[in-house]
């Protein structure tokens, strides 16, 4: 769930990619496909059910149809927050594909 902000996800603590989110701090998503890009780096920060905001946790809710506070003490909260951001749409957008660094939005 993307919040204007933040990226929102919720998995099982146990699974390596929860462990891996918790132990690490950082990561990268990769979304869309090979022709349609997009690479986020970002913090990640983890939270309880009882630790997610509240906005958070009903945005995710209403984007996803589950409510994942409902799912077992198994299962984190992840803010994923961007530090830096890549879109291309094949080879031809290559040039002006990062979009974040450092946090900052590029210009234009």
């Amino acid at each position: 769930f993307w919040d204007g902000a933040d990226v929102w996800l919720v998995t099982r603590l146990s699974n390596p990619t929860g462990r891996n989110l918790a132990a690490r701090g950082r990561t990268r998503l990769a979304l869309g496909d090979t022709r349609d890009v997009v690479l986020l780096d970002g913090e990640v920060t983890t939270y309880t059910h009882d630790e997610v905001p509240d906005a958070a946790a009903e945005g995710f809710r209403v984007k996803t149809g589950w409510n994942a506070r409902r799912a077992g003490p198994a299962y984190r909260w992840f803010r994923v927050r961007p530090t830096d951001l890549q879109a291309w749409h094949e080879e031809p957008e290559l040039p002006g594909r990062r979009l974040m660094t450092d946090g900052e939005w590029a210009d234009g």
